[in-house]
């Protein structure tokens, strides 16, 4: 690289792996584990919020929740999060990483708490007080995105900087994994101990009283983590870089992460002054000097995280319906609400453990070997594939010898997403931009995947109706049919792989070399840019 490089920036560069490496990833780790839990635990509940407060004569289908109420259930959050990526993004380049990171956890917690706290007699006003919270929510869970991933990136060295990232975001599987346990935990419980009357209302098995406690513990369960790790974050320095290049005070940097690395620094004021006076990096977000430098990074990383959430947020959402309708989990009318629960519980834990955990993991493992881009094109090329598979002999995996099948090929899918672009977009961004970009840039990139999330979570819930009026449930419009939705996702991840192309490779670099910061001339930060945009 060019130019001088702080000797704080480069210490962080070239230290060995250390426990501080491993206490930051806990740390950062355990906010997305909740994250994960908080979004994907409403999926556990839908059906089991319909039966308990929609089973009543004159509603259209009894037992369900109505296509408005589900859609703003299952998308709320997201609506949050992506508002919250944005907000938080662009505050924490603005007041300091670690002056955030507290905000963001106290208002996951506070939600949390009040999402299972959502009480009325009226069915209508019980949904709207928990959408209400589920949207603040998100909105905390958004800010966890850019910090997190940014704080990572700027702790981490250069060679194993990708595993470190990769092993914060990782902490998702589990968070999904922890959220089909904790409802099978509780549902089995409830079931056993609280038995309903032996009788049928409006055609499904009746539902004891105490099943209004049990999505109220799953979803207020998910504010131990983050509660747990407040203190923790609050201890954490704030990062070198956005200390010495953003906040231009070397000395409180070095003294930092002298603390940190166990080791004298010294402080460099003289190289932030001359870093400072060159005024390389002085240009806004979306002036012609960004887009001329990273405007193919920005689409680049903004496009795939949206097309990826798309598919990855339609298949987590809505699999207990896809499982439905290959028979994997039982007609509705054949159990109770809270062995409903179970069911779908027990199916997609069975999923999370065998091909979604794994598959995190494997790109920990292997992202700074194989690099970020390669990952990425593969992932996006083998969930194109295996959901092709699934989807153009759809009947034939729907019949009962060959559930197996059909459950082991759509595993395979989540193993790649992961194994794959879920892993790598959010990488990706945290290390490309410069560090007075960085966490905004990474806000709108993950706000970006917010935005394909919505798509998934609302389009997908209307799509994967029958294209038979007589089929589709009560006040849903006619869709393509779950066949042709899966054939959807399949096409927009083949387009994932191609706008792949804008996204650089960032595997072995340094963060200042890969953003330009510290280049000595306009013509050597061109060519520098223009090598980053080829993947090696």
């Amino acid at each position: 690289m060019a130019g001088d490089q702080l000797t704080v920036l480069n210490a962080l560069d070239v230290a060995k792996t250390q426990m501080y490496h491993f206490t930051a990833i806990v740390i950062a780790g355990m906010g997305f584990f909740t994250d994960a839990y908080d979004l994907f635990c409403i999926s556990l509940v839908t059906k089991l919020l319909g039966r308990i407060y929609y089973h009543v004569d004159g509603h259209p289908k009894p037992g369900t929740l109505p296509p408005g109420v589900a859609a703003a259930v299952n998308g709320v959050a997201f609506c949050g999060t992506l508002a919250g990526q944005l907000f938080f993004g662009w505050l924490g380049d603005k007041m300091g990483r670690k002056k955030v990171y507290g905000m963001t956890l106290i208002l996951m917690v506070g939600a949390s708490l009040a999402s299972g706290l959502s009480f009325s007699s009226e069915p209508t006003a019980v949904m709207a007080t928990l959408c209400f919270f589920r949207f603040w929510l998100g909105f905390g869970i958004g800010g966890d995105y850019p910090l997190s991933a940014t704080i990572m990136s700027e702790y981490a060295n250069k060679k194993t900087r990708g595993a470190f990232i990769a092993a914060v975001f990782a902490m998702q599987g589990f968070g999904i994994l922890v959220g089909g346990v904790v409802a099978l935990i509780v549902s089995a419980a409830f079931d056993h101990r609280f038995k309903a009357p032996p009788y049928s209302v409006n055609g499904l098995k009746s539902t004891a009283p105490q099943a209004d406690y049990v999505w109220r513990i799953i979803l207020m369960f998910g504010a131990i983590p983050a509660l747990l790790t407040y203190y923790w974050r609050m201890k954490m320095p704030e990062t070198a870089r956005y200390t010495a290049l953003v906040a231009k005070n070397a000395k409180q940097a070095a003294a930092d992460m002298s603390k940190v690395l166990q080791v004298e620094i010294e402080a460099e004021e003289e190289k932030v002054d001359k870093i400072d006076e060159a005024g390389k990096n002085s240009f806004g977000l979306f002036s012609s000097e960004f887009v001329k430098r990273h405007g193919i990074h920005l689409f680049g990383t903004a496009s795939t995280w949206f097309l990826l959430d798309i598919a990855f947020y339609s298949q987590n959402l809505f699999q207990k319906d896809i499982f439905t309708g290959i028979g994997w989990i039982p007609p509705a009318a054949t159990m109770n609400a809270i062995h409903e629960v179970y069911k779908i519980a027990r199916a997609q834990t069975l999923i999370a453990l065998c091909s979604t955990v794994p598959g995190y993991w494997f790109t920990v493992f292997f992202i700074d070997i194989v690099g970020r881009f390669a990952i990425q094109m593969m992932g996006f090329l083998m969930m194109t594939i295996f959901m092709f598979a699934i989807a153009i002999p759809y009947d034939h995996w729907t019949k009962r010898e060959n559930r197996f099948g059909f459950v082991v090929m759509y595993s395979l899918t989540f193993f790649f997403a992961n194994f794959g672009p879920n892993a790598t977009t959010f990488v990706v961004p945290a290390e490309i931009f410069p560090a007075r970009l960085r966490s905004t840039c990474h806000g709108i990139s993950a706000a970006a995947g917010k935005a394909g999330a919505m798509v998934g979570a609302f389009g997908f819930l209307y799509a994967a109706q029958s294209t038979d009026p007589s089929k589709t449930d009560a006040g849903y419009p006619p869709g393509i049919g779950i066949k042709n939705s899966l054939i959807a996702l399949g096409c927009i991840n083949f387009v994932g792989m191609l706008c792949t192309l804008c996204v650089p490779e960032s595997k072995g670099r340094s963060l200042e070399e890969l953003s330009g910061e510290n280049e000595e001339n306009d013509e050597t930060g061109q060519a520098a840019t223009t090598a980053r945009t080829v993947p090696v």
